[in-house]
């Protein structure tokens, strides 16, 4: 990365609740994770902590490296959309995973990954801001 050049993110943010829930009809659509972002390596690297928890129905490691994977898939893609020309270096880390046996799909990990880059982007400029509501 060039020294010039801005990174994101510019410090860790830890604890950041990545959520997606919609609710009309069957099937709903349910996500809910608790990540870190972290600074790191060039690009967005997943990574699931040790004593990382699970909650709710089944789903087996393979359905879960899904759901984590399409998480991270929605947090490049807003990443792309919200900082063009911004190199992205960030270790997306997993505490918590929450599973509905019926209602959590790709689909709403990744729309839960797109929330979660919303909610620490509008974090950082807050603290950018101070001040401003």
């Amino acid at each position: 990365m060039d020294a010039g050049v801005r990174a994101f993110p510019p410090r860790p943010v830890r604890g950041v609740r990545a959520r997606y829930v919609r609710q009309g009809g069957c099937p709903g659509a349910v996500a809910d994770a608790v990540v870190d972002f972290e600074p790191w390596e060039e690009g967005v690297h997943l990574e699931v902590a040790a004593g990382a928890t699970v909650l709710g129905g089944p789903a087996d490691g393979e359905g879960l490296a899904r759901y984590h994977a399409a998480l991270a898939e929605g947090v490049r893609a807003e990443l792309a959309e919200q900082l063009p020309g911004t190199a992205v270096a960030l270790a997306l880390v997993v505490h918590r995973t929450v599973v509905h046996e019926v209602d959590t799909s790709e689909y709403a990990y990744r729309e839960a990954g797109r929330a979660a880059v919303r909610e620490v982007l509008a974090l950082l400029e807050r603290e950018r801001r101070p001040g401003r509501a």
